[in-house]
Formats: C-alpha cells, sequence, structure tokens
C-alpha cells in the first residue's frame, strides 16, 4: 500500500477518534518495549485514550498520531526515531493541543544479538520530547523521559522486561520524575497466532505512573488493534494521571 494511502486512512481514524497521554516509541501498551524497528520498517499509530468518567477530575481524553521508522542497517543494533501529533483536544486552553508535536528515539539489541545464545534484549531511548517552554510562569510540553530496559523470554511464561526511567522535573514534579518500568508480554499460539496479550506497569506518582492491562489482534501482517485499560497510581494530588482510560492504538506496518 502507498505511503499516502495508508496516512490518508491513519488520518481519518485519527479525526474519528478521540483519546494517548504519551509520544510513543515501539511500546508494550503503555510503557516502552526492548522491540525496535529494523532498517526501512516504519510503523504508523492511531493511539486513542478515553476516560471511563467524566467528572471535573477525570483529566482529558488524548489521541495520538505518530509514526516510527527504522534508521540502521544493521542486525544487532537497530535505532528508530518517531514523531507524533498528540492532543488532549481542548482547544486554546491547551498548552499540549497548542503545540501537539512531540518526538521519540531508541536504541536497542536484539535477544541473542552477536551470536550470544541467551543474551537478554537491551533498549533505551527518550520519548514524550516536547517542543515548547514557556518558562517558570508558562507552561510547557517537555516531559523528555529518558530509559532503559532489558527483557528475556522464556519458555511457556513469555517475555519479561525490567528497567527504570527519568523525566524533567519541571513537567513530571520534583522527586516524582523517575521510577520503575515493568512488562509482561506473550502470544497466544495455543488460542490463535493472531492473538497478544501484555500487562506492563510504570511506577511514580506523576502524569504517567500507571498499571496497563491489554491485547491486541493481528488483522494481517501487517496491521494489528490493541485494547486495553490504564489504570494510573494513586497519591499524588497535583500531578495525577488522572481517572482510568479505555486504550485502542491501531498499528499499521510496511
Amino acid at each position: 500500500m502507498k505511503l499516502t494511502r495508508i496516512l490518508a486512512t491513519a488520518g481519518l481514524m485519527v479525526a474519528l477518534a478521540s483519546g494517548s497521554a504519551m509520544a510513543t516509541p515501539s511500546t508494550q501498551i503503555w510503557i516502552p518495549s526492548t522491540d525496535v524497528k529494523g532498517f526501512k520498517e516504519v510503523n504508523i499509530g492511531v493511539d486513542n485514550y478515553i476516560r471511563f468518567s467524566d467528572a471535573a477530575n477525570a483529566g482529558p481524553n488524548y489521541y495520538d498520531l505518530g509514526v516510527t521508522a527504522g534508521v540502521l542497517p544493521l542486525e544487532n543494533f537497530k535505532l528508530e526515531l518517531g514523531v507524533d501529533y498528540l492532543t488532549d483536544n481542548l482547544g486554546g486552553n491547551s498548552t499540549q493541543a497548542k503545540h501537539p508535536i512531540m518526538f521519540n528515539f531508541k536504541a536497542g539489541i536484539p535477544e541473542d544479538a552477536f551470536g550470544i545464545k541467551g543474551m537478554p534484549a537491551i533498549a533505551a531511548g527518550m520519548y514524550n520530547i516536547g517542543t515548547f517552554d514557556h518558562g517558570a510562569t508558562g507552561g510547557n510540553t517537555m516531559q523528555n523521559i529518558a530509559y532503559g530496559l532489558v527483557a528475556k523470554t522464556f519458555p511457556v511464561i513469555g517475555r519479561i522486561s525490567v528497567g527504570g526511567y527519568n523525566g524533567a522535573e519541571k513537567q513530571l514534579g520534583k522527586k516524582i520524575n523517575n521510577g520503575v518500568l515493568a512488562s509482561w508480554d506473550r502470544s497466544m499460539p495455543e488460542i490463535s497466532d493472531k492473538l497478544w496479550l501484555a500487562i506492563d506497569y510504570m511506577s511514580g506518582r506523576n502524569y504517567n505512573g500507571a498499571l496497563s492491562v491489554g491485547g491486541s489482534w493481528a488483522f494481517s501482517k501487517n496491521t494489528s488493534l490493541l485494547v486495553g485499560v490504564n489504570v494510573y497510581n494513586p497519591g499524588q494530588s497535583t500531578l495525577t494521571g488522572g481517572k482510568p482510560t479505555f486504550t485502542t492504538q491501531l498499528d499499521i506496518n510496511f
């Protein structure tokens, strides 16, 4: 399928939906994964996060149209770059709506790289790299979250990933801007080769701390849809992630 046709389709779906609070690299459900796009591989993602509640403190819905591409022609060391149009759709009252462009990048080494059997996957990068900072008295979109992860796939159990992150204090809050990343994911061939399930967790009493559960279905080799739920960490009164969200994430690869 031609790039223009894919972009037009994805753009139409975003226009009809609302709802990701993060400008995403290759992810599990909410947190980054150790997966990195290979050379010339391109992903278009349409992510929606919709609140279960309409209470005043529920938080806004988010939607994100993102493009991620692999840029290194190497088998054992990969690099992907991404750009997202991320908005809460709140118009003039929202810094994010007025400055929706965000960037991300990730470098990684896959499992068993360099012929070393049993070697875990390793990845590091940054996401939610914003483009606007109005100074001490104004809004900004620069969460600038740096992270590192290791992952290992075990027979029967599936893949376990662990790591950590650190973001900008100005956006995520002083002394609450870092934490742990952890996830489990597994394809489910016992049911169908098209089904994949995951659970991930991001600690921290900031906007992004959350426990997420979901699964995806591959409709074709290049198209899949993930459906899940995000429950944001309690205990933070000012920078809370808000009420839980229902997420849908359409991925188109070519």
